[in-house]
Formats: structure tokens, C-alpha cells, sequence
């Protein structure tokens, strides 16, 4: 994937990246479109999955980081109650 195409989709949520490639599935799955569009399409949300997985990549290292660190009340995660 190219710099620019990602460049393109950097500013967008976790939200607004879902629902964009949600979009993009239902144009396809509805057909009707050209090749050159329908092949458009599919690098679109190719980009737009990518995105996708960033945040969620990025989520998994927060919650990672999160529950090596000690909780409040003192006992981490992995002890029991």
C-alpha cells in the first residue's frame, strides 16, 4: 500500500475508518460497478482495514501496558480475589 493512500485514511477513528469500509463491502457485495471502480473499491478498503488494525493494534498495546501496571488498590490483574 502506498504512503500517500495511507496518508490518506491517517486522520480518520477507529469509527469513522469501520464504517467508511463497511461502505465500501456493501458497494462491492452490491455489484453493478466496473472493474476499474470495483478494483478502486477494493484498494479502498484494503487502506481502510489497515486502518482498522492499527487502532486496534494500538488498543491491545494500551490494555497490554495497562495490566502490567499495578491496579489502585494494589493486587494486579493476575491475583486472585
Amino acid at each position: 500500500m502506498s504512503e500517500t493512500r495511507q496518508d490518506e485514511f491517517a486522520h480518520l477513528s477507529y469509527e469513522e475508518a469501520r464504517e467508511q469500509l463497511v461502505a465500501v463491502v456493501a458497494k462491492l457485495e452490491a455489484g453493478g460497478v466496473s472493474l476499474e471502480e470495483s478494483l478502486a473499491l477494493w484498494e479502498r478498503g484494503e487502506a481502510l482495514a489497515q486502518r482498522c488494525e492499527e487502532w486496534l493494534e494500538g488498543a491491545r498495546r494500551r490494555l497490554d501496558a495497562a495490566r502490567r501496571q499495578p491496579g489502585e488498590g494494589g493486587a494486579t490483574p493476575d491475583q486472585g480475589e
